[in-house]
């Protein structure tokens, strides 16, 4: 006994199933970029917390571990667009923290800097009077 498939049912289970492939490849690649978001936001929280982001940006530290918590449970809620979104976010307030750290340790240096020279500036003029 042969099965006798019409030629339109058979285009149209083709076009279904390509469809679904589509569609689940389409996931799994808005999982994967969500997935090095989180990565990359992690290491720029990391890396501004080495900085000294926590002691001299604080809110903004504060703000991007929250957000980079909640990256990580829309992850495991596999809402893989906010988590990407919210990776993103927590990724430029650790730059900001980065920066603004950075930015205050050259200031204290610079500050610093100038109260050498002007101690050294004194002790010249206290010695040629």
């Amino acid at each position: 006994m042969t099965l006798k498939v019409s030629k339109p049912f058979f285009i149209l289970t083709t076009g279904v199933t390509l469809l679904a492939v589509a569609t689940l490849s389409g996931c799994s690649s808005l999982k994967t970029p969500a997935t090095a978001d989180v990565a990359v936001s992690a290491a720029a929280v990391q890396s501004a917390a080495g900085a000294g982001g926590m002691q001299y940006a604080p809110d903004e530290m504060s703000a991007a571990r929250e957000k980079l918590a909640l990256a990580n449970k829309a992850m495991a809620a596999k809402d893989y667009k906010l988590a990407g979104e919210l990776a993103n976010q927590a990724q430029a307030d650790a730059k900001l923290a980065q920066a603004k750290a950075t930015s205050t340790k050259a200031q204290i240096a610079s500050d610093a800097l100038q109260n050498d020279i002007r101690v050294l500036r004194n002790e010249l003029n206290r010695a040629n009077p």
